[in-house]
């Protein structure tokens, strides 16, 4: 079986668990985990052989173990820094007295740790695979790490979340970052001492994550076959499952392995046995490959009835519902007599409920998401809306992204007409040469009143960078101001429009 076939049998929105290689794929300043702590060692004391001391102390049953390593080099770290008040890592000490100050004892090597993953430092080269992993956002239900980086949170747009708000989640939207995140050094989890503090607290995490494996598609990027937070997560698992049972060969059968083979363009999914120790010998599904777009590609394509977007708006208001708000529910008929297949669930205005899943306003509000997302399912919607010849809407990057919106040439002449109109009853106080936003915005012979008519203007004769629009248009609070609606519409001609 090859991925997109494996893929296309999900029923249910998948959880992706991702480790350090995704990072070390698209981040120039991500590491190993030996990796890291070596930077540190030699950074402290410009010797290599210094890392490599420590590390020979740390050995056990043959392999290294790092949290001990971690342990060790936290303590040299921070006892140099106390002895170094202004020396090369001065900015590390004036954080931690500044927190000391407010009773908050910081570790100055997790400090440390939190500055050097602090900043996502992109490698150019992989944009386009970016770019693709960006699309399957739509069909994801979460994502658990082990990183501390913030690269999900800014590819996707989800909700990072640490230690006891994994408890408190909405499990749709969130990133669940089991060892810590570098914006709190406090719950940073590196050190043996903080994985005996973690484990001891971990029961109820433990249970909510249980819950995700037994009803969620799960797939591993970013880990090799011997790693031990793989081993340890089946070690959790199967201590609460039945080895035979149903749920167990359901959770087998959704486990994906991808792990990363140089060079390797291989699409077959195999199955492979892991061997735990204290434990049967487990086999799941894996996949050796360096395409990572095929996965990404088949995860985007993924035709599910419901987009995780919108399960995770109606989970928000659920919890609205269950913390006794305001919001009023009524059930209009028997729904234990009805199948599933004609129940639907639509959440609107209580004086009317004439509602075609998302409406235009709320496509112009979450355009570049749509497009980011490549959200085919959702575009088809188009054809179903009422879209006024007076309306502002932006078709041409909706069009682009999918090509069966019947509708789509007339939407096409209604923006161009709408911006030619426009156009035509723009005078000379808004009309520039200037080649920079930020220039049309310090321009004082250009009113405050008539900045968005000025960047339309150089929008339209193509004097500004569409990438800085896009960063100005995202930046605008208000999606449903008419200014915000016709700068998009330039855009977006402009943009998809034009090629």
């Amino acid at each position: 079986m090859d991925i997109r076939e494996f893929i296309g049998q999900y029923r249910n929105h998948p959880v992706l668990f991702i480790g350090a290689g995704v990072s070390l794929r698209y981040l120039n300043n991500s590491y190993t985990w030996d990796g890291l702590l070596k930077k540190i060692a030699i950074e402290l004391t410009g010797n290599g052989e210094f890392y490599l001391d420590i590390k020979s102390q740390c050995q056990v049953d043959g392999k290294y173990d790092f949290t001990m390593v971690a342990s060790k080099l936290e303590k040299a770290f921070n006892q140099a820094l106390s002895e170094d008040r202004n020396g090369k890592f001065k900015a590390v000490n004036d954080i931690f007295y500044e927190e000391m100050d407010k009773e908050n004892n910081l570790s100055r090597f997790k400090i440390y740790i939190s500055q050097l993953l602090g900043k996502l430092d992109y490698r150019e080269e992989m944009a386009h695979e970016i770019a693709e992993l960006k699309k399957i956002r739509k069909n994801i239900g979460s994502v658990i790490t082990t990183n501390y980086d913030c690269l999900v949170e800014d590819v996707f747009g989800f909700q990072s979340l640490v230690g006891n708000d994994i408890l408190l989640s909405n499990p749709y939207g969130s990133v669940y970052k089991i060892h810590g995140c570098h914006t709190d050094p406090s719950k940073v989890i590196i050190t043996t001492e903080d994985y005996n503090k973690f484990n001891d607290k971990y029961e109820l995490i433990r249970a909510q994550l249980l819950s995700i494996f037994i009803h969620n598609p799960i797939i591993f990027l970013g880990y090799g076959i011997g790693d031990e937070n793989i081993k340890s997560l089946l070690k959790t698992i199967f201590t609460y499952v039945e080895h035979n049972s149903e749920d167990a060969e359901r959770i087998r059968n959704n486990f994906l392995l991808v792990e990363y083979e140089e060079g390797s363009n291989s699409h077959v999914i195999c199955e492979h046995d892991i061997v735990l120790e204290g434990f049967a010998t487990i086999r799941i599904n894996k996949v050796k490959t360096d395409d990572f777009v095929e996965i990404y590609e088949a995860l985007s394509n993924l035709n599910l009835p419901v987009s995780a977007m919108d399960i995770r708006k109606v989970q928000s208001i659920v919890k609205e519902i269950y913390s006794g708000g305001s919001i009023k529910v009524n059930i209009t008929e028997d729904l234990d007599s009805l199948d599933n297949n004609a129940k639907i669930l639509a959440i609107g205005s209580s004086k009317t409920i004439t509602y075609t899943h998302q409406d235009s306003a709320g496509m112009m509000s979450n355009y570049f998401d749509i497009i980011d997302e490549a959200n085919v399912q959702l575009l088809t919607l188009i054809n179903e809306i009422n879209i006024a010849s007076t309306q502002w809407f932006p078709i041409f990057g909706f069009h682009r992204v999918c090509p069966d919106i019947a509708k789509a040439q007339a939407l096409k002449v209604q923006q161009i007409a709408k911006l030619e109109t426009h156009l035509r009853t723009l005078n000379s106080n808004v009309q520039n040469t200037l080649t920079s936003l930020v220039d049309i915005i310090n321009e004082e012979s250009i009113t405050r009143a008539n900045k968005i008519n000025a960047i339309f203007w150089s929008v339209w004769y193509e004097n500004l960078d569409l990438n800085e629009v896009e960063e100005f248009l995202l930046g605008m609070t208000d999606k449903k101001d008419t200014h915000y609606r016709r700068l998009l519409c330039a855009y977006d001609f402009k943009k998809y429009g034009t090629e």
